[in-house]
């Protein structure tokens, strides 16, 4: 699990897992409500005017807007006086804003330790990607001395408040006995939370979970239609594990078509399985070229340049 990486994708999608819980319960967010609708110009005129009157939420708000250039031209330096005016007055959400910039060296230059003091402030208010992405810091001993408890204990934090990524990384915990006691069924509940999350790692390990009885319910059926779901999403092992089941006709009625197929797909994402280059060798011509076409598109748009 690469922390680095998993911290700039919370920096990335944080925001939009956090608004619908920064709305005020005691009457309609207008401008939270036309930020999440997509309505911008709505949301920033309507987070200044309360902003004036010290709004610590739409402090943040405005923070988002400019951070990501919505309605507004995007400006780093106008968003960190936002958030740290919303900081500096105890907002979670803004604190976290604040750890994202300090990590990626947004308005300034990265500053990790800075950043993990900030991740601390924010996951002790509670904010459950703090919680995971300080939870990645102690598992791999990034700014802190590598503590697999402690990241277990962060991780469970952010679990419970529904963080699918921080169940997935607990999951992996409890699998392998690092920091938790070794637990196939705990492990395989969380990652039965992630997966109905749809993260797509998670998807795969459950469904692996589920076709072997390891810690739930064997159920080959529903690991094969979970399979499937992560393979269209484009898990190479996810296809792997298809081919094989649409090979053999377990979980899924046998198709040698679309086993050929996913088998080619997986390949190409660099999950070669020799035994299912047998099976497709012994396979009819027509079958072959059918399957062959079948994945055709798929291989086009995994050698397409990344731009």
């Amino acid at each position: 699990m690469n922390a680095r990486a998993i911290i700039l994708l919370a920096s990335c999608l944080g925001a939009f897992a956090v608004h619908p819980a920064l709305a005020q319960k005691s009457a309609p967010d207008l401008a939270y409500g036309a930020y999440q609708r997509g309505n911008y110009l709505t949301a920033f005129s309507e987070a200044t005017r309360r902003a004036e009157k010290s709004d610590v939420k739409a402090m943040t708000l405005l923070g988002e807007l400019y951070a990501n250039g919505f309605g507004v031209a995007r400006d780093d330096a106008k968003a960190t006086e936002w958030y740290k005016l919303a900081a500096d007055r105890g907002d979670r959400d803004a604190i976290f804003a604040l750890a994202m910039f300090r990590f990626e060296g947004r308005n300034g230059a990265r500053n990790a330790d800075e950043a993990a003091k900030l991740l601390t402030a924010a996951a002790k208010l509670g904010h459950p990607a703090a919680n995971y992405n300080l939870g990645l810091l102690y598992l791999e001993g990034q700014q802190f001395t590598q503590d697999y408890r402690r990241a277990a204990d962060l991780f469970r934090a952010a679990a419970k408040a529904g963080n699918p990524e921080a169940q997935y990384a607990l999951a992996t915990m409890y699998k392998d006995g690092r920091g938790v006691p070794k637990d196939p069924r705990e492990s395989a509940q969380l990652m039965s939370q992630a997966a109905l999350a749809d993260n797509l790692d998670a998807m795969v390990e459950f469904a692996i979970a589920q076709f072997n009885g390891t810690g739930t319910a064997k159920n080959e059926t529903a690991a094969a239609a979970l399979f499937r779901k992560a393979a269209q999403r484009g898990s190479p092992i996810a296809q792997n594990r298809l081919a094989l089941i649409l090979s053999a006709g377990r979980g899924a009625p046998a198709d040698p078509t679309e086993a050929i197929k996913w088998h080619l797909i997986a390949k190409a994402g660099g999950r070669g399985d020799p035994g299912l280059d047998d099976f497709a060798a012994k396979q009819k011509p027509e079958i072959r070229a059918a399957a062959e076409k079948a994945a055709e598109p798929w291989i086009a748009l995994l050698q397409r340049p990344r731009t």
